[in-house]
């Protein structure tokens, strides 16, 4: 089998290499470049990646290639992040990253020529070979209908669907998921045992383009600063000022700059440029039930009737914590998810994603709207 592997020069992608080649498999290992390293203000320095991405090379004897996708990333990626930011709207960039990128722009340029692409994601992809569990519930979702499904994995901290959750169908079929049967501890533990060169290296923060850039310099450079006011929306006093919506999200409680807190964004006037806010941890207006999803995309296939109310585990960020909830498909086609407990920080413009009954098998995703 023809193996693409990419390495990121963090532990898990290390790991990955570690056990194709344990099976005998000799992957060709990449390096994907997407850092703009010719903007002195917003280099993405990578040289301790590509240094660590070396150290397994050489371990293996295997071939290491650098593939430059800046400008692809900064088409496709940096501009839609830039564009949800001006709309008041919280992007994932890192859900793009993938479905654009890794497996979007790599597969143009190089993949194509492989069987497999093979990273470092926890996760699993279930073929058709394999049995799917009894405790699928809700009859009405058919997973016997198509071959392919992406699955969750067994390390609930770890999961990373939600970040593969926009992939397309051939996306998947072609992905090859090591790690996706392990936890996170073993896989540190693996890479400990075989003295592998990033070991004991941390695992990555924050958004995969900007490194160690600070998010709200990022913005500033595209979008500047416009300061505007900070107000409690219950009493509508001011309570201080921003320097422009598009450094703040739904939900946030840090970096509002205002004392006596915690308070929270509650709400956004994006014509006004007015940021509203409500104090106290258990104030009912930070937290939401309900929600539409905007151009829901099924990753392999739609298990769905054509209408009605279906039993669905979901998630609206990253968390190692499935929601129970139920999603309703209308007659024009739209969905809406209605959670069985309240959730704090429904933010317009994130992925929420929905998952099968036991949360097994990531089913897809479309962007939350209000």
């Amino acid at each position: 089998m023809n193996i693409a592997l990419l390495l990121s020069g963090g532990v898990d992608s290390a790991v990955a290499t570690h056990l194709l080649m344990e099976r005998g498999l000799r992957p060709d290992l990449f390096y994907i470049k997407i850092g703009m390293d010719n903007d002195d203000e917003l280099t993405c320095t990578a040289e301790e990646d590509l240094e660590l991405c070396q150290a397994i090379a050489r371990r293996y004897g295997l071939p290491l290639q650098t593939i430059d996708l800046q400008k692809e990333y900064w088409e496709r990626v940096v501009s839609y992040t830039m564009g949800h930011v001006q709309q008041g709207l919280t992007p994932n960039p890192d859900v793009m990253c993938n479905r654009l990128i890794k497996f979007g722009a790599f597969e143009e340029q190089v993949g194509h020529a492989y069987d497999r692409i093979c990273t470092g994601h926890y996760a699993r992809c279930i073929r058709d070979n394999e049995v799917f569990c009894d405790s699928i519930g809700d009859e009405a979702i058919d997973l016997s209908s198509h071959p392919v499904w992406l699955g969750t994995a067994p390390d609930p901290v770890k999961d990373q669907t939600d970040f593969l959750a926009q992939l397309e169908r051939r996306q998947v079929e072609k992905i090859m998921l090591p790690l996706g049967h392990l936890q996170k501890e073993e896989v540190r533990q693996i890479a400990l045992d075989n003295r592998l060169a990033p070991a004991r290296r941390k695992d990555s923060q924050g958004i995969c383009f900007l490194g160690k850039i600070n998010y709200n310099d990022f913005v500033r450079r595209f979008l500047g600063e416009r300061k505007g006011d900070v107000i409690e929306l219950e009493t509508g006093k001011k309570v201080g000022e921003h320097k422009g919506y598009w450094f703040h999200t739904i939900g946030q409680r840090k970096g509002l700059g205002l004392g006596g807190g915690p308070w929270f964004v509650v709400k956004k006037d994006l014509a006004d440029n007015i940021l509203y806010v409500s104090h106290g941890y258990d104030n009912l207006l930070q937290y939401g039930r309900s929600f539409n999803l905007a151009g829901f995309h099924f990753i392999t296939g739609d298990p769905f009737p054509p209408s009605g109310t279906m039993d669905i585990t979901f998630k609206v960020r990253h968390t190692d914590r499935w929601r129970v909830g139920t999603l309703t498909r209308t007659t024009d086609g739209t969905f809406h998810i209605d959670g069985r407990d309240p959730i704090q920080g429904i933010a317009p413009g994130q992925f929420g994603v929905v998952y099968s009954p036991d949360g097994r098998v990531c089913i897809g995703s479309g962007e939350i709207s209000l």
